[in-house]
């Protein structure tokens, strides 16, 4: 599984509370993620992507 932020997030740090070893705050204050995710987060990923406010994270 491959996690991915688009640019509608608003930086609200549901996703890095929730999925701390995938996403993170930038500089920006945006949320990044770090692309594959390791099998052992994806419910984690998956839970934080449930929860995005402005549905701003992808996962394939």
């Amino acid at each position: 599984m491959n996690a991915f932020v688009n640019d509608s997030c608003i930086g609200c740090g549901l996703c890095e509370g929730t999925c701390p070893a995938v996403f993170h705050m930038n500089e920006s204050g945006v949320a990044e993620a770090i692309g594959e995710v390791p099998a052992a987060e994806e419910d984690a990923a998956r839970e934080a992507c449930d929860g995005c406010p402005v549905a701003a994270i992808e996962l394939s």
